[in-house]
């Protein structure tokens, strides 16, 4: 088991077993113990529709009703939904789910009272489960929980119907791709709420990982075809859990996470905004709002936030290079208090871009290319060991020659950053970046470059110079 970017993450077999216990236990215990959550408290409990969900969900339960919590069960919902229902009731959370990563693997990502846990919260928990012998979930099949999935929902999607005025997508015919993230019935309610033509495609009785920051290549030729055949004006989704968005243009191309993020700073009149190293570098010259930099993972984005708001700053969020956003601050919308929710959510980026697109009555492609960014591209090598990642990470940070062999067939090294992973600018300007990711056996590539052809090359590029790295090195 191990915390990454964002929650705990593992195989599914060992999370279906003692090790599911062991860290709620060892997170209701910290509560209690931290005088975060009170005996007897109410703890909220969600799941996605990955296969191992409801099982590994029975023995969170399980573990924290031996703890004397009052389990309620919020059903399958978004993450966003279940972490506004935490701060609405002042109860901790449990969602049980591995986001985008493959069915193989799953995870629970964990709420204290007031907002997700920090890397300070991780460290406790992890000492506690070590120290914890949860064996096995003798009551996990009939521990008595209260089913509060729907008063959850509703109060989600009366956030996002206050977002937008009346029928403010009226005209625009969106595919919803439902796949099996726990956000598809409530992307469809609320786009059609908004007077949208909504057309539900490829809902799956299995799970499909979809990330929305490296788009598979599967997933776009689907939405190409989704788009030449319905002739819409949008196709919108989400990952697993539906904290990250994905919008795609007329033509089924995918428009990046970091640009979702711009067009909502702007739809908000955010004063500041946070967002990972990975994110594009034109988002500074995007938009009148003060920039923040910081780490990957919602963690560090969260903490940048919360040092802006300590220090009386207005009107702050932030966003990851995969779309999700996050507010620090209330933001007034539409004559309304939107309250803050500090965590990643997909629904108010997707209807931010949908909105631009109505108003401005153009393309999404059109709009999406006058913001002038970088053209920008990312993808991950699966199955890539932990120790080699590590093995390469160390090879490059080695030094300056050793990072110019490196990188030879691709250009010549004039900067680079350290702050998460090696972020390299190139002598002509191009930016390369690699890292690997917190959360899984994955190296991650990402890029920018004039045109998004130069910009494919460059992704290829990288991406084989790390299979040659590895492969030497075997």
């Amino acid at each position: 088991m191990k915390f990454g970017t964002s929650g705990l993450r593992g195989l599914s077999p060992d999370l279906k077993g003692a090790a599911s216990m062991q860290y709620a236990a060892a997170f209701g215990r910290y509560l209690l113990e931290s005088g975060k959550a009170r005996p007897g408290a109410e703890i909220l409990l969600g799941r996605d529709f990955r296969d191992s969900s409801p099982e590994i969900s029975g023995n969170c339960a399980a573990a924290l009703s031996r703890h004397g919590f009052e389990v309620i069960d919020c059903g399958t919902v978004p993450t966003p939904a279940l972490a506004l229902y935490g701060l609405e009731k002042g109860a901790a959370a449990l969602m049980v789910t591995g986001s985008h990563i493959p069915a193989d693997r799953n995870g629970i990502k964990f709420y204290r009272p007031d907002g997700e846990i920090d890397k300070q919260d991780e460290e406790a928990i992890s000492s506690l489960a070590s120290a914890i012998d949860e064996v096995g979930r003798d009551e996990g099949n009939t521990i008595a929980t209260i089913d509060r999935s729907e008063e959850c929902a509703a109060l989600f999607m009366e956030r996002n119907r206050s977002l937008l005025p009346n029928q403010a997508l009226a005209g625009l015919k969106v595919g919803v791709y439902q796949h099996s993230t726990v956000a598809r019935d409530l992307l469809v309610e609320v786009l059609a709420y908004y007077g949208a033509e909504v057309v539900a495609l490829g809902r799956s009785a299995t799970f499909i990982p979809v990330d929305t920051e490296a788009v598979s290549t599967e997933t776009i030729e689907r939405m190409k075809a989704w788009a030449r055949e319905h002739h819409i004006h949008a196709i919108v989704s989400a990952d697993g859990d539906g904290d990250r968005p994905l919008v795609s243009d007329e033509t089924g191309m995918p428009i990046r996470g970091d640009l979702l993020g711009v067009v909502a700073a702007r739809f908000l009149d955010a004063a500041v905004t946070v967002t990972p190293v990975t994110s594009n570098s034109g988002i500074e010259a995007a938009g009148s709002y003060e920039v923040v930099r910081t780490r990957v993972g919602s963690p560090y984005v969260i903490a940048a936030m919360d040092e802006a708001v300590a220090a009386g700053k207005q009107r702050v969020m932030g966003f990851e290079a995969n779309g999700g956003l996050l507010t620090a601050t209330d933001f007034t919308v539409n004559g309304r208090i939107v309250r803050a929710l500090p965590t990643r959510d997909c629904f108010l980026p997707i209807l931010a871009m949908l909105f631009l697109a109505a108003q401005e009555k153009k393309p999404l492609s059109e709009l999406a290319s006058s913001f002038g960014l970088p053209f920008a591209a990312a993808d991950r090598l699966e199955n890539f060991a932990l120790d080699k990642s590590s093995a390469l990470m160390a090879y490059l940070r080695k030094g300056d020659q050793e990072l110019q062999e490196f990188l030879a067939p691709i250009g010549n090294v004039a900067g680079k950053s350290d702050i998460d992973g090696l972020r390299i600018t190139l002598a002509d300007r191009r930016i390369i970046h690699f890292r690997p990711s917190g959360n899984a056996p994955e190296m991650r590539c990402y890029v920018e470059a004039e045109d998004s052809a130069a910009a494919e090359a460059l992704l290829q590029a990288g991406l084989a110079r790390i299979r040659e790295w590895a492969s030497a090195s075997a």
